[in-house]
């Protein structure tokens, strides 16, 4: 039982490590582009990871929008501006939370990313 207790420390310890390695730079993920700075400077970051794919489908859902956007009337006057503010809001709290050091999973997308992206 003492090795039990030993593995779960060191798996805290390796867990908490990665947070704070990761928090400085997990934020970038939810700016547009920018998940490409924690991936390849943290690859091996599972705190990092778990950001990035969420940036990537966060930049998924503004492109998106972006092209449902461009339908005349229907995606200029209701889509576009709600799946903005959406998409804005969802990038507002991934920052705090990855900057706290937050495993925080997004509405709709979390789910998403979780399963599309498996590095």
């Amino acid at each position: 039982m003492a090795e039990e207790e030993k593995t779960t420390t060191a798996q805290t310890v390796t867990g908490s490590d990665d947070i704070e390695k990761g928090k400085g730079l997990a934020w970038l993920s939810y700016i547009g582009i920018l998940w490409l700075v924690p991936l390849l400077a943290l690859k091996e970051n599972a705190f990092c990871k778990f950001h990035v794919k969420q940036g990537i489908m966060l930049t998924i859902w503004f492109f998106a929008i972006g092209i449902i956007g461009a339908i005349p009337f229907i995606g200029w006057f209701i889509i576009w501006p709600l799946g903005l503010i959406f998409g804005l809001i969802l990038a507002i709290m991934g920052i705090i939370n990855a900057a706290s050091g937050k495993y925080w999973k997004m509405p709709l997308l979390g789910k998403l990313a979780e399963n599309w992206f498996k590095f």
